[in-house]
């Protein structure tokens, strides 16, 4: 009686393409500008709250999950990043939802929406950058300015301490903290202020995992952390490049 062979899945049929990854130079193709890439990233954000060095395989798992070197993408946008209907390049480059505290300075001009789809150290940046500012946690809390010299106001008829506040570069905030006093407001009463302002601040991380990508970088593929798994799995069997420190 023969034997029939099940029928392969998707996620078996693209391990067997992993699986090649290993002894195929091209698969490691963009290893050093990752590590780069990965490196300017940390530095950048290692002054944030509780922030937890990123560690580049995990970017090389995501390009080998995303296109891999036998796409036609490899060569230009392997992290898939700025796809046509994609909101993700966008949302990172406008700075409405953390990006500009995301993307390192040297880059905030030079990373841009048609760059990041056909310039491949760009478009990694792009992938790391969009996939940091979605594992982010963010509030808008009062930060004082670099001058934190203490000045002085006297209050005016029709002053209020916001209004106060908008028109010496202050906030509601600081100006309470440095009037504890202050409830109801005179004519001629002096009042303290500092430079400072209400920004968005990074508040802390969620863990950097492969579950945490899935969610947050990847849409729609059920198999994305499992395939994320899998491909720092078969990174380990092969040899990378060395790249220059």
């Amino acid at each position: 009686m023969a034997v029939t062979t099940p029928k392969k899945t998707g996620f078996e049929k693209w391990q067997d393409t992993i699986n090649l990854a290993a002894s195929d130079p091209g698969w490691n193709a963009w290893d050093c500008e990752i590590q780069t890439a990965v490196s300017e990233y940390n530095r950048h954000l290692s002054g944030t709250a509780n922030y937890r060095q990123l560690d580049w395989h995990l970017i090389k798992a995501i390009a080998w999950v995303e296109t891999g070197a036998e796409s036609r993408k490899w060569g230009t946008n392997m992290m898939q990043i700025g796809n046509p209907g994609d909101p993700g390049l966008r949302a990172l480059l406008t700075g409405n939802e953390g990006g500009e505290l995301i993307i390192p300075a040297p880059w905030k001009s030079r990373l841009t929406l048609g760059s990041a789809v056909t310039v491949p150290s760009h478009n990694i940046r792009a992938g790391v950058g969009y996939l940091l500012m979605r594992l982010a946690n963010y509030s808008n809390q009062t930060v004082l300015d670099p001058d934190a010299a203490i000045y002085e106001v006297a209050v005016q008829s029709g002053d209020s301490m916001s209004r106060i506040a908008a028109a010496k570069g202050s906030t509601v905030e600081i100006m309470q903290r440095l009037n504890p006093s202050a409830r109801v407001l005179r004519i001629g009463q002096v009042l303290k202020y500092q430079k400072g302002s209400v920004r968005k601040v990074i508040t802390g991380w969620k863990p950097i995992t492969t579950s945490n990508i899935a969610t947050y970088y990847n849409v729609g593929d059920k198999d994305y952390a499992k395939k994320l798994d899998y491909a720092l799995v078969v990174m380990r069997t092969g040899k990378g490049v060395a790249c220059a420190r």
